[in-house]
């Protein structure tokens, strides 16, 4: 952002930007869908339908006013930035930041292979590159280990086809690029290859100048660092940034002005299966770095952006499911215009993921490219209200993390550290009253599902899951069982039954169901002697005999009584909507020890 508040726009970007807002407009002669006898819906027809269902869903009252369907339906973003349920015209005002991704045709599907396996065995690494590359792969990243064996490792492999990214050991990055430069002899590097120095490396500027003389990249900032630690999207942008200029810096103090320094630089970022503010993530981070550039007289140099599908999002329970969540992810990649996309493997929370997990990982962006041609549209959500207004809101707050993270003198001062430890208490809090729910971990879980088993992989060593909690449960299940008395016939307990079934297995408990029940005789008839016993039923029953059904239960031995629904005196405790699960199920699975 320039000091009016306006970034510049990337070279060669389609024209008509945010300050151009009939570019904006559709042309309204060209919807032939419009029915213009009943195109008379206005925004106060739309606020009293939502009201309208969120009024049965008693999340707003009866005298409350239409409008509140704003505030109600708007959720918030870690870093509390507005999402709202509908996006308006309005919503494109006085935006702050411009720019569009500029990325043409195909995003680089780039696979990732670790350092163990590099090191362990080359050979069967090499395997794993062709099996990759011969599936669609077009470009490795590649952890490197001391003494890699390239000549084993990428043996016929075209290099000046397929771009190789080096990730290198801490203080080896100098020693990797020369090593691989030596393999590769007089070989024309593929455009892409990326020799993979870090910001803070001691070696930045001897592996920028052997990228430089070799025409490739030669230098990651690499924002997956922090996600992978809990930072949210602004707090991942704002670090990325301040490790970039703080590599231009470098390079520019040893005698390699900006303008030649950025077009070795590479951004690394990751993407969530938050679809729409991955998108505009990505969006806004294009806007950022091209303000950036444009700051240090670079204006024009290439903007690189690698999206990685988010490590913590993923979970070892009910694995199958991450392929949804990086599906979702690689979408918003190549929307946000991305020019590189690694998926990662769905079973890499498992252990080192096998065969069909990388081969499901590099599919899903073929699938996205070749089948859903997702990238045949440059900047496919430009122009989309929530989009735009979510990008620019993205960026504002990022540059101000910036100026903190500069202001702060390090992007590990306690400051920074204290705003990110502040996310991720307040991410744990949503992940345990699960308002941010995980599917088959948090939501839905499964106890019967047969885990995968994979071999030890120090890759995931550092990551922090999201659902760290609920597997830490499910690694430890008790023994005992919770009593599921279900008042009533099936039409009247199975919400509150599914319900707590549903609560108790993310917690790893399991529950024996009484079935259709008539009255107290019924449960007791059914139980067996189980500690925990939770009642579940329609709010009429409770009324008419939970009390009973409670004291009955206990007379036959049950220690704990919990209700499923709203807390009752005659219970010990309760789970509705909105508790906090992880306290709850540490209540429950006490009482079962």
């Amino acid at each position: 952002m320039t000091d009016s508040g306006t970034a510049g726009r990337p070279d060669g970007e389609v024209e008509g930007g945010l300050d151009e807002p009939d570019a904006l407009q559709p042309d309204q002669g060209s919807l032939a869908l419009a029915d213009p006898e009943h195109d008379d819906h206005d925004r106060t027809a739309w606020e009293a339908a939502a009201a309208a269902v969120l009024r049965k869903a008693r999340r707003l009252g009866e005298d409350d006013e239409d409008a509140l369907v704003w505030e109600t339906l708007t959720r918030r973003t870690l870093d509390g930035i507005a999402v709202p349920p509908l996006g308006t015209p309005e919503h494109l005002d006085d935006p702050a930041t411009e720019g569009r991704p500029t990325r043409r045709g195909d995003w680089d599907i780039r696979s990732f292979t670790d350092a163990e396996a590099v090191a362990e065995d080359p050979a069967a690494a090499h395997e794993q590159l062709v099996l990759d590359l011969e599936g669609g792969v077009s470009s490795l990243w590649l952890q490197a280990a001391p003494g890699t064996d390239w000549a084993t490792l990428l043996e016929g492999v075209m290099l000046d086809l397929a771009p190789v990214v080096l990730d290198a050991p801490a203080g080896e990055a100098l020693a990797t690029a020369r090593s691989f430069l030596d393999h590769a002899g007089a070989t024309t590097l593929a455009p892409g290859t990326q020799l993979g120095a870090r910001p803070d490396d001691d070696d930045l500027v001897e592996v920028a100048r052997l990228a430089a003389d070799a025409g490739v990249l030669g230098v990651v900032a690499d924002g997956t660092v922090v996600h992978d630690r809990g930072a949210s999207d602004v707090q991942e942008l704002g670090w990325l940034l301040a490790a970039g200029i703080r590599a231009l810096r470098t390079l520019e103090a040893a005698g390699l002005a900006p303008a030649q320094a950025a077009p070795l630089v590479e951004l690394r970022v990751a993407v969530s299966d938050e679809q729409l503010p991955s998108v505009a993530k990505l969006r806004a981070l294009r806007r950022l770095w091209t303000r950036v550039l444009e700051a240090s007289d670079a204006a024009g140099a290439p903007v690189r952006v690698h999206a990685v599908t988010s490590r913590p999002m993923m979970s070892r329970y009910d694995p199958h499911v991450n392929m949804l969540r990086t599906t979702v992810a690689a979408f918003a990649a190549g929307v946000g215009g991305a020019e590189a996309v690694t998926v990662l493997p769905f079973d890499a929370p498992l252990g080192r993921p096998e065969a069909f997990g990388r081969r499901i990982a590099r599919n899903t962006s073929a699938l996205l490219i070749s089948e859903s041609h997702v990238a045949r549209v440059t900047d496919p959500a430009g122009g989309a209200y929530a989009v735009e207004r979510l990008t620019d809101d993205l960026a504002v707050a990022a540059w101000a993390e910036l100026g903190r993270i500069e202001a702060d003198g390090a992007d590990r001062d306690p400051a920074f550290e204290d705003r990110l430890a502040a996310v991720v208490s307040e991410r744990d809090r949503q992940v345990a009253t699960r308002k941010r729910a995980l599917t088959g971990l948090s939501e839905f879980p499964s106890l019967d599902l047969e885990q995968p088993e994979r071999a030890p992989w120090a890759a995931w060593d550092e990551v922090r899951p999201w659902g760290a909690a609920y597997e830490a449960m499910r690694d430890d299940p008790p023994t005992g069982r919770v009593f599921l008395a279900t008042l009533g016939p099936v039409a009247a307990h199975t919400a509150r039954a599914t319900f707590a079934t549903n609560l108790l297995a993310a917690g790893g408990v399991r529950v024996d169901a009484a079935g259709p029940t008539q009255g107290p005789d019924d449960l007791v008839a059914a139980y067996d002697g189980q500690a925990v016993v939770c009642l579940a039923g329609a709010d009429g029953t409770y009324a008419e005999w939970g009390e009973a059904a409670a004291s009955a239960l206990r007379d036959a031995g049950a220690s704990r009584v919990v209700v499923a629904g709203r807390p009752a005196d005659w219970a010990d405790d309760s789970a509705a909507l909105g508790v906090d699960a992880l306290a709850f199920l540490d209540r429950v699975r006490g009482a079962l020890s």
